[in-house]
């Protein structure tokens, strides 16, 4: 199985937009974070996240059906396809069955909010609390791009209360805070 260092070429070869690179390693570092709560393959998972955006930039139109098809090419499992697949069932018709998928699917949208709570606060993600993100997530005219309906179905989808889910991708992105730039030593700069 192709690892992470052979993602990352991916993400080089595919990805130009550093913003959408960031946002790929925040969603892996919430799957992972997932991962190693439930005793899941945090490398398979963490691929999966990482990965799931590979050809939204060159290819929207077809994503992420033109990623999947280079992913197995290059050997990657067919569930980290599947999960790739279920995070835009609306578009691919693969419904998220798995909990991979599922996971996959409620970290996507919400981490891009969680990381845009840490751009607009002094301390980043230090202090970042779940009452914070679900005021923002109330405002629909922060994180604009973010959409709420994915993240109520994402809530939904992993069984969780919404403010445990929104902890949980905290932490995940908070063990990777310097990688992602959201430590209130970043965000002050």
């Amino acid at each position: 199985m192709p690892d992470r260092t052979d993602a990352l070429a991916l993400l080089e070869e595919w990805v130009d937009n550093e913003g959408l690179r960031t946002h790929m390693r925040a969603v892996e570092a919430a799957v992972r974070h997932y991962a190693r709560m439930e005793g899941a393959d945090e490398d398979l998972w963490g691929l999966a996240g990482l990965l799931h955006d590979l050809d939204w930039e060159k290819h929207p139109e077809t994503h992420p059906l033109t990623a999947v098809e280079r992913l197995r090419e290059l050997g990657y499992p067919e569930e980290i396809l599947q999960a790739i697949l279920a995070h835009r069932s609306d578009f691919t018709g693969v419904e998220p069955t798995s909990r991979l998928d599922r996971v996959l699917y409620a970290c996507d949208e919400l981490s891009g909010l969680v990381y845009a709570c840490c751009l607009v606060r002094p301390t980043g993600i230090d202090d970042l609390a779940p009452k914070s993100v679900t005021k923002k997530l109330k405002d629909k005219a922060f994180a604009a791009g973010v959409s709420r309906d994915d993240v109520a179905r994402g809530v939904e989808l992993i069984g969780l209360e919404r403010s445990v889910h929104i902890q949980n991708v905290i932490d995940g992105m908070r063990a990777v805070a310097e990688d992602l730039g959201i430590r209130g030593e970043d965000v002050a700069r």
